[in-house]
């Protein structure tokens, strides 16, 4: 008896020692409403930032390495510095910040204007101006008594340069390099077998223009947005820009009168005085079909205009 006794309290003593308590966590409601919570949380993923849009424009890139060099095809135009301008155009357009114009083909598109009947070509922001200057691929590998591996090395290296085009001065330059490699492993004979991979020669121009960009965006939209006076007349203004460009309805904008131009006798630099302000303006509706023909007509709700706006311009209100 007294065993049993003994067996039973045992038993029990093992039964608490494996019991686990129970932490499943029950679910608690919000402190607000679920479509509230929805709602912030894509906010917080997605921030709606404003972003008034620049217009730029890629002149000259080259090619200044020895690669490729006779090939050269459209008079200077080379396939290397080809690519790099074309894949540097299309991180620009794709970043959804600038409208991207054409400069290197210039020439032909002012003939295509002229057999269409002529059009003006848009005067941009920045102009940005680069050159491949480091390019090279190299083959290397190991060798063991049972296996071997044969590795394709293309490495690349691009110089970026963005100049203000109404002075010429070069206010930004950056760098951007790029490696891509292609590996091929063989054990007594058998494997893989590492051919010649051109694709390797774009992956690295590739990966060099893609490393400049970050500095190359974030410089580009330091650059205040300024936009000209189309027509004035009472309490309207009609502005150049429209939503391609950025502007919504309701955004505040500021008319400002362009500062007197100084020659410093220190630099030889002409020096523009700061702009005064001259009237707040408000976007009341937006007009046009594309970029070379959108607008905007604004409300002016402070200030006044001068019957001559020639040296006024609009930009973002501070």
């Amino acid at each position: 008896m007294r065993i049993s006794l003994f067996a039973a309290i045992g038993a029990a003593s093992l039964l608490g020692a494996c019991a686990v308590p129970d932490t499943t966590p029950k679910p608690v409601e919000p402190p607000v409403a679920r479509t509230e919570a929805v709602v912030a949380q894509k906010a917080a993923i997605q921030p709606q930032a404003k972003v008034l849009k620049r217009k730029i424009a890629i002149g000259r890139f080259t090619n200044e390495t020895r690669y490729g060099r006779t090939f050269l095809r459209d008079g200077d135009a080379d396939p290397l510095g080809k690519q790099a301008s074309d894949m540097l155009a299309n991180r620009l357009v794709e970043s959804g910040d600038f409208l991207v114009f054409e400069r290197p083909d210039l020439e032909k598109l002012k003939r295509e204007q002229e057999i269409g009947g002529g059009a003006d070509l848009i005067g941009v922001d920045t102009l940005i101006l680069g050159s491949v200057t480091e390019f090279g691929r190299s083959t290397v590998g190991k060798s063991g008594f049972f296996s071997a591996t044969k590795k394709q090395v293309a490495h690349a290296k691009v110089e970026i340069r963005l100049v203000d085009p109404k002075t010429g001065y070069v206010f930004f330059s950056g760098t951007g390099q790029g490696e891509s490699t292609n590996e091929a492993e063989g054990v007594l004979g058998y494997g893989s077998r590492a051919d010649y991979d051109a694709t390797l020669n774009d992956k690295a121009i590739g990966a060099a223009v893609s490393d400049v960009m970050n500095s190359l965006v974030t410089k580009l939209t330091e650059r205040p947005w300024r936009t000209d006076i189309l027509k004035a007349g009472g309490s309207e203004v009609y502005i150049t820009g429209g939503a391609r460009q950025g502007l919504k309805v309701g955004d505040s904008l500021m008319v400002m009168r362009e500062g007197e131009k100084v020659k410093s006798a220190q630099t030889g630099f002409t020096i523009t005085l700061p702009a005064a302000p001259v009237a707040t303006l408000k976007v009341a509706s937006l007009f046009g079909t594309n970029e070379t023909d959108e607008g905007a007509i604004c409300a002016v709700v402070g200030g006044q205009l001068p019957a001559d706006t020639r040296s006024l311009f609009v930009s973002e209100a501070k």
